[in-house]
């Protein structure tokens, strides 16, 4: 007799979406989408993204195996008090999906559970888009899934989660809640911060001088991308990390002193060893793998000022069934070439495009 595996996934989202496309149609294995709101619920079996779905939260986690938290951060711990007053199946697992980790994991460890188990998590993959309909079977292939288990976890409870998420392709390693807090918080939480006030600081200075915006264009509007993220979301994990961010941005304040200083006494010196270490660490990064801050996939290429070229390339890439996401014209003056942005949201496309492109003749930048 073959035995199923419930899967209840809470917020069928971009996240939640693509956990259950990882999921679906997995010998053993049946998922259950929560939406409180009946359109919702519906969309979910209509796109084919669960086998089933459901507005009443107690039936979508009964009898469950395996349950996925995928709501906002400010909303996780309210759903761990929601599932602490329901009937679930022994040996279950609640896990998340949110970007912070140490207060989720203390509010579970104080709640207490039957011979049921939470073990945080977090898949270090997004997209530009969001909702259901930005849902991908391949969302977090070659990226980090954080898994933040208590002491007092089982290791066996530990190895069936992985094993599970394994259908997601990732990459999944472990640590404490808190050491994810303050690396997660410095290589993405500290950049959203310091991009939307430079941002801001900008906008200030354009209230008196418009040239600032004109200007911006092309490097500034893409150093500062994450600027554009979702107030409400980031409004929620900055609060809900709060202490880590203090301590951070105590250290970055310390940092803009130092310049500040170097500045003052016109240390040159100083300055290029600054951007010969940055520039050696960064080299160190993996080009190819997703982090906490979603990559972009652009290829640039030189384009002559002649009717017709844009449409022919765009042609060109859709009868090779490459999926084009965005294109832009960054540069087009008379008589010099133009420079054509061409974005992809998947890596394959990016280096499939790049083979296409250049097989018609057309020099190639990324």
């Amino acid at each position: 007799m073959t035995t199923t595996t419930k899967i209840a996934i809470l917020g069928v989202g971009l996240i939640g979406g693509s956990l259950a496309l990882c999921f679906k149609g997995k010998s053993g294995l049946h998922v259950i989408g929560y939406s409180p709101r009946t359109a919702s619920a519906e969309k979910y079996v209509e796109r084919g993204v669960v086998d089933e779905a459901t507005t009443d939260l107690e039936e979508a986690v009964k009898d469950a195996n395996y349950i996925f938290i995928c709501s906002p951060v400010g909303m996780l711990e309210d759903t761990l008090f929601q599932l602490n007053a329901l009937t679930l199946r022994r040996g279950c697992v609640i896990t998340d999906v949110g970007s912070t980790k140490a207060s989720v994991t203390a509010c579970a460890s104080k709640l207490n559970w039957n011979e049921v188990y939470f073990v945080g998590g977090h898949p270090m993959a997004g997209s530009e888009r969001s909702g259901v309909e930005a849902a991908s079977v391949l969302l977090f292939e070659n990226a980090y899934y954080v898994l933040t288990p208590t002491n007092d976890c089982p290791e066996s409870v530990i190895h069936e989660l992985r094993q599970l998420l394994h259908h997601t392709r990732a990459h999944i390693i472990q640590m404490n809640a808190e050491e994810h807090d303050r690396v997660v918080g410095a290589i993405s939480h500290l950049p959203h911060i310091v991009a939307t006030a430079l941002v801001n600081q900008v906008r200030q200075y354009n209230d008196s001088n418009e040239l600032h915006l004109v200007l911006a264009a092309g490097g500034f509007r893409d150093i500062t991308r994450i600027a554009s993220s979702d107030p409400t979301v980031w409004r929620d994990i900055l609060i809900n990390n709060r202490q880590v961010m203090l301590d951070l941005l105590q250290d970055w304040q310390d940092k803009v002193e130092e310049w500040k200083d170097v500045l003052l006494r016109e240390d040159g010196e100083w300055i290029e060893e600054s951007f010969r270490l940055s520039g050696d660490f960064r080299n160190q990064m993996p080009e190819r793998r997703k982090g906490a801050i979603h990559a972009l996939y652009d290829v640039y290429m030189d384009i002559p000022d002649t009717p017709g070229v844009i449409g022919r390339i765009a042609t060109q890439l859709g009868q090779e069934e490459i999926n084009l996401s965005n294109l832009q014209i960054i540069e087009s003056r008379e008589d010099v070439p133009g420079v054509l942005r061409l974005s992809f949201r998947e890596e394959r496309n990016w280096e499939r495009a790049q083979v296409c492109l250049r097989a018609l003749g057309y020099e190639v930048y990324v």
